[in-house]
Parts: C-alpha cells; sequence; structure tokens
C-alpha cells in the first residue's frame, strides 16, 4: 500500500525549530569528532552528519510521552527527542553526570522522561523493543505511539520481519523508520540487500511512505500523515528515508583508513 505525504505545510515557527534542532545535532557532533580525535573520549563515536533531517522532522511531532528507539548511531534521535546536550556529553565522557551515569556511552544514551527508551549497539535490537512499546501503549489506549529508527542493514535482520508480523497482526501503534543511506557498515547496500526495503512491510498490509531523508520539510510532512495513521488504531507504519551521511561507519575512519568512505 503507497501512502502520500500530508498537504500540511510547518508555520514558521516549525521550520526554524527544526534548523536549530539540526544545527544543534550537526554542531554537537562536530565537537564530538574533535574531541575524539583528542582523546578526550573513551572510544570512537558513530555520526549522523548529513541524516539530522529524518530524526528532527520526524521527531517534531512527538513529546515526551510518546517512545523512541534509536541504533549505535543515536545522538541525533536522543537531541531532536528534547534529549539534554550536556548529559549526552557527560555520558561519552563516561562521567557519573551523563544521562546513565557514564555507564551507556555514545551507543546506548537514554533517557525515559523523554521517552528515550534508547540508543543500542545491537543492530535491529530496537525493532523488538518499540514494537513493545507500542503494545503497552495500546493496553493502555492514552494516544501514545512509539518510533523506532533503523539503517538500512538492520532492514536485513530477522527481527524486521518479526516486529512487522505481529505490530501488523495485533495493530500496534508503532512507526518504522528506516533511514537508508546506501551503506551497511563499509558495503553498498545493493551488495547485501535485495529490493526496496519499504517492500517488505506492504505483505503485511502495512502503509507504506519512501521520502527524500535530506529533505527535512518532506519528512515532517510525512511523519503527520504517518504518525497520525498510527495514533487513529489503524496499525503500524513504515517510512523508507534515502538520506546521505556524510561521515564513515565510525570516528576512526577519518583517523586510520586511506580509503574513503564512499
Amino acid at each position: 500500500m503507497a501512502a502520500s505525504a500530508s498537504n500540511v505545510q510547518p508555520d514558521d515557527d516549525v521550520l526554524v525549530e527544526m534548523y536549530r534542532c539540526m544545527l544543534l545535532i550537526r554542531k554537537s557532533e562536530e565537537q564530538l569528532f574533535r574531541d575524539v580525535k583528542q582523546g578526550r573520549t573513551p572510544g570512537q563515536v558513530h555520526l549522523s552528519d548529513g541524516q539530522e533531517a529524518v530524526a528532527v522532522g520526524i521527531c517534531a511531532h512527538l513529546d515526551d510521552r510518546d517512545q523512541i528507539t534509536s541504533t549505535h548511531r543515536g545522538h541525533g534521535h536522543y537531541l531532536a527527542k528534547g534529549g539534554d546536550v550536556n548529559a549526552m556529553f557527560a555520558e561519552i565522557y563516561g562521567k557519573a553526570e551523563g544521562i546513565c551515569r557514564g555507564m551507556g556511552g555514545s551507543m546506548h544514551v537514554a533517557d525515559f522522561s523523554k521517552g528515550i527508551v534508547g540508543a543500542n549497539g545491537i543492530v535491529g535490537a530496537g525493532l523488538g523493543i518499540a514494537t513493545g512499546a507500542a503494545l503497552a501503549n495500546r493496553l493502555e489506549g492514552e494516544g501514545r505511539v512509539a518510533v523506532c529508527f533503523f539503517g538500512d542493514g538492520a532492514a536485513n535482520q530477522g527481527s524486521l520481519m518479526e516486529s512487522l508480523n505481529i505490530s501488523s497482526l495485533w495493530r500496534l501503534p508503532v512507526l518504522f523508520v528506516c533511514e537508508n543511506n546506501g551503506f551497511s557498515e563499509f558495503s553498498p547496500s545493493g551488495t547485501v540487500t535485495s529490493g526496496v526495503i519499504s517492500d517488505r512491510a506492504r505483505p503485511f498490509g502495512i502503509p507504506v511512505w519512501n521520502i527524500d531523508g535530506n529533505d527535512v520539510v518532506e519528512v515532517w510532512k510525512t511523519a503527520l500523515e504517518a504518525l497520525g495513521h498510527c495514533r487513529s488504531g489503524a496499525g503500524p507504519a513504515f517510512v523508507e528515508a534515502r538520506t546521505y551521511r556524510y561521515s564513515g561507519h565510525f570516528s576512526a575512519e577519518a583517523m586510520i583508513l586511506s580509503t574513503p568512505y564512499r
């Protein structure tokens, strides 16, 4: 089932706020990368520079009661959902003032008070978690929705099909958002993924949107429609956002690899 985006346009205040949030994500990650190169952080980080519009356009329609799950590349989702930037930096530095007391680090930022169920270092792990959150939402009947952000690489995990199946069967209020940047770690998607990822949702009767994930207005308009579908009790929805990330899979590549990411 193909779906179309809403014709509603974001007003100026929304546009300014989305720009502010995208800029916050970009500048925060630029600072993180500088800190990694200077040895100020334990380990490496996974950046999302270029993909900010997906997180921001979707999360603009969510409040603290709604939940999101993220990936090992979760800084942008965390900030777009209203997470505190200082607490995130402290977490990545391993400090007790961090949002998870310095125990989670870059790949596991979470804040339940903001509905940020968590980023996750396991590829595809957020799919089942978001589906479970959506089941709780349906049982509680308060109109909340869960959003699962995942990459094109995670689309090849069996947990995607399992989550699509049960969420469709039980008509769960969950929005699956595939951030397709054309690369699964170091492999071009075409070498590891057959067909169109969003087509995997169609046999379950789940409405699908294929959009330009670098156009924050298109993302915002699509999210308005897709989340409205989920909140109405009609079941899950699926958005495949084609995007482009400027940095490599993780921060060390720019420092140790001579081969360009793309």
